[in-house]
């Protein structure tokens, strides 16, 4: 089963699956370094060849440099493509320099063990400080002096992405939380980013692992949950509607699988990579275990009535509403509330 690619640019191609590297990051249960590495092979072997990861997901920058290193993968014979992100500490933003920038950059091209990322992805914590306009434009600098193939963004909203765009800074994707579950691109970046010939970059598409056949019929968990990102969309099902709701959904999800002998998730990861203007979806793998039901995706082909079953579910649904993001940028809100905003303090250090 080949997994699609697309050209994120001119010039520059990536699989339409991504994998994502939070998971990897701790918060979600102990990793062991050498089969996180023999995992990076697997995916790079099933056609997954794009890996996205952030300077603020700790260790993990490191962890692929040294996967790097191990199997010559930048000069092999099935190159792959590295994303990472920007993200500037909460509290270093009101005083945020372009210096903290050239530091950050070159700080993740020591990790990475790389002389050119493929894509540097900027996020910028809290709107009411400004400088997310200069943040994108150094980036950009960046770009030109060659440390930086492409700039990217991760959760705008739309104003903030016209005024990045305004200002000349020419952006090639943004990642932003996009599922059957958070409809919220559809509100207007998605056709924002496609006017502009910007490639939506989509992660939280099976919601941390929820929407997968284990939870199928499964009661509302009880007690703390096992990770942080199960803690995060469990918030994003509230907003939906709440477990009931959720499993109208997924009863309706497994209908469509079971019609075309695929699993719950490679239905949702179909749905994502169906909707407009989506270049690609991010699965934050721990491991290579679901992987060949992952790539399911790729052989399913969504009809009208499908689409059709699963949109009566969503329009019964109480949200999450608003732009991409903006409930996780409610101050002292429960989904702001698991955020980690000072995870990148070393990086006004010297490299």
């Amino acid at each position: 089963m080949q997994v699609d690619r697309v050209q994120l640019a001119p010039g520059y191609s990536i699989s339409r699956l991504l994998k994502g590297g939070w998971q990897l990051a701790g918060g979600h249960g102990a990793v062991d370094a050498a089969a996180a590495l023999d995992d990076m092979d697997r995916f790079v072997e099933a056609g997954i060849t794009t890996f996205d990861c952030a300077d603020i997901y700790t260790g993990v920058e490191a962890l692929i440099g040294e996967w790097i290193r191990s199997r010559d993968v930048r000069g092999g014979a099935v190159p792959v493509q590295i994303h990472t992100k920007y993200v500037p500490d909460l509290d270093r933003l009101a005083t945020h320099s372009r210096a903290d920038v050239v530091r950050g950059v070159d700080r993740s091209l020591g990790r990475l063990g790389v002389e050119r990322i493929d894509v540097v992805q900027l996020h910028w914590w809290d709107y009411d400080i400004p400088g997310y306009v200069e943040a994108a434009a150094w980036l950009d600098e960046e770009r030109r002096a060659g440390k930086i193939r492409h700039v990217g963004l991760t959760n705008f909203d739309q104003r903030r992405l016209a005024e990045i765009v305004a200002a000349g800074v020419p952006i090639v994707s943004h990642q932003v939380q996009y599922s059957v579950l958070d409809r919220r691109p559809a509100n207007g970046i998605a056709d924002q980013c496609a006017r502009h010939g910007i490639g939506l970059l989509c992660y939280g598409a099976l919601a941390g692992g929820f929407l997968s056949d284990r939870y199928l019929g499964r009661p509302e968990p009880a007690g703390p949950l096992d990770n942080r990102s199960l803690v995060k969309y469990r918030l994003i099902i509230d907003e939906f509607g709440g477990w009931d709701r959720f499993q109208a959904l997924l009863t309706v999800l497994g209908e469509v699988a079971a019609r075309h002998r695929v699993s719950i998730g490679a239905v949702a990861l179909g749905w994502v990579l169906d909707q407009p203007g989506v270049s690609g979806a991010i699965v934050g793998a721990r491991h290579a275990r679901h992987l060949e039901q992952t790539i399911q995706a790729f052989a399913l082909a969504l009809e009208d009535g499908d689409r059709a079953a699963i949109a009566r579910v969503q329009s019964a649904s109480t949200g999450p509403q608003g732009d991409v993001y903006d409930l996780e940028r409610v101050k002292g809100g429960s989904h702001a509330s698991i955020m980690r905003y000072s995870l990148g303090r070393d990086v006004s250090k010297p490299v």
